[in-house]
């Protein structure tokens, strides 16, 4: 008899649990529909039964759009007890709306401890919609978190039968099903229909090795990101820093600038000990980290991360250190 892997799964509701009033019912279901609980988008997907052995985790029922960094800090919580109360588990699915879904995925993997494999999925269309996606999303989940390769990759993202990693994916299109893309550095893998097949390893550090420690907070420092535009004047930043933020993420102009009447406030902010991230709103290419004009004005290059992913990992930084060089030394890091 063949022994089948245990797979977790942990709901937080989304687009893949949604429910509209019909089969055309392609945007509107967030407002006039429901989301599922994870039980229930499970018995959708009797195949699971196929791949593995299926544990559902209830957690949320909600859009993606509500999500924060206190439930992501529960949300890390619930992984770390699910797995510890299980060590005959081979991984663990969580299931997420796609607003957020990379913001969370990113957070994830620079704080899970777990050594198994962790995957966020979601999907573009409702359960209920013609052509929906969600189910065949959520068992290509399930086959990645079982595959014994998962292991070393950090957490991963499955939509659109992709393995992308979690630090550099991002949605690219509101509505497409081929919307999740890792723009500079392309998927790790495929989850095909024979077999789950990888090509590519990522190299800046991910879950479980990671140094950030936040078992027990309930909260993260605040950090704003400001964009540039043609235009854009000291204003937002000056509320940010006057609100508490304790970073700021620029999100400037390609290939990374603030807008000229931003320069001179956000360099007040460094003076008065706020830590400032200097990314750029072209979503693709590195920030360079010029030591003539970022480094003279105390800013940090945020590399290739998009300014959501720089918020998160400012956030996490400022739980270790508030010197500028250790920040920077985490940016070259993750």
């Amino acid at each position: 008899m063949t022994v089948l892997p245990k797979v977790a799964i942990i709901g937080t509701g989304g687009t893949i649990s949604g429910v509209g009033k019909d089969r055309l019912d392609f945007y509107e279901y967030g407002t006039s529909g429901r989301f599922m609980k994870v039980d229930e988008l499970i018995g959708l997907v009797p195949e699971l039964a196929q791949v593995a052995e299926i544990v559902p985790v209830l957690y949320k029922n909600v859009a993606s759009t509500q999500l924060n960094p206190p439930i992501w800090l529960e949300l890390l919580d619930l992984i770390h007890r699910t797995a510890a109360a299980d060590p005959t588990l081979a991984g663990i699915v969580v299931t997420h709306g796609t607003a957020t879904l990379e913001e969370t995925a990113y957070f994830l993997n620079l704080t899970v401890k777990t050594p198994i494999p962790v995957v966020v999925v979601g999907a573009m269309r409702p359960s209920s919609a013609l052509g929906a996606d969600g189910g065949l999303n959520l068992l290509n989940a399930v086959r990645v978190a079982a595959c014994p390769a998962t292991r070393g990759m950090g957490v991963t993202v499955v939509l659109n039968d992709e393995i992308n990693a979690a630090r550099d994916v991002t949605k690219t299109s509101n509505y497409r099903v081929q919307t999740f893309v890792s723009r500079d550095f392309g998927i790790l893998g495929y989850a095909d229909a024979d077999t789950v097949k990888y090509y590519r390893k990522p190299i800046r550090l991910g879950a479980p090795d990671t140094e950030f420690d936040v078992l027990g907070m309930t909260d993260l420092p605040r950090v704003d990101i400001i964009p540039a535009y043609a235009g854009a004047d000291a204003a937002l930043i000056e509320a940010a820093v006057k609100a508490g933020a304790k970073g700021i993420i620029s999100d400037g102009f390609p290939s990374g600038s603030p807008a000229p009447a931003q320069d001179g406030a956000l360099k007040e902010a460094v003076n008065a000990g706020v830590a400032v991230i200097q990314a750029s709103r072209a979503g693709s290419g590195r920030v360079i980290d010029d030591k003539v004009s970022l480094r003279k004005a105390g800013f940090v290059a945020a590399d290739t991360l998009t300014p959501q992913k720089a918020r998160i990992l400012l956030m996490l930084a400022l739980t270790v250190s508030a010197e500028t060089g250790e920040i920077r030394r985490i940016f070259d890091t993750y």
